[in-house]
């Protein structure tokens, strides 16, 4: 596990052999969406082959069109590197932003809230000690 962080703005870098994992606090902006990029990046660029990149916005505190970029391109990156790319635990001005802009069918793999829910559902059980 690996934390960047930068002021109020945190990522925590979860690896296994199929998932990358990065769970993403405070604001996506401007200031750090270049931080999230280059996060994912690096895993990709390693000697790895992940099915699934999951970005966990559950601490997210707001996102502008900056944040909103750097997802579109971490979905350009994940695509050309085969792996699903999974936005988990969207608070709601996240799933606004997508919806209005007409590219959260784009961004994910299922494309549907219900996505987000079964993650948390996941994290449950697992937290719970059921595998």
């Amino acid at each position: 596990m690996t934390d960047l962080h930068s002021d109020e703005f945190v990522l925590t870098v979860l690896r296994d052999p199929l998932t990358l994992t990065v769970r993403v606090s405070g604001e996506l902006d401007y200031d750090t969406s270049d931080d999230l990029l280059r996060a994912v990046v690096e895993q990709l660029t390693e000697p790895c082959a992940f099915r699934d990149v999951r970005l966990d916005f559950r601490d997210l505190g707001y996102i502008d069109s900056t944040g909103l970029s750097a997802l579109l391109m971490i979905h350009r990156r994940t695509s050309a590197a085969g792996a699903l790319l999974h936005l988990d635990h969207r608070p709601e001005f996240l799933e606004r932003m997508l919806t209005m802009t007409n590219v959260l069918d784009h961004l994910t793999a299922g494309g549907h809230r219900e996505e987000a829910v079964e993650a948390e559902q996941d994290d449950g059980a697992t937290e719970a000690g059921v595998p």
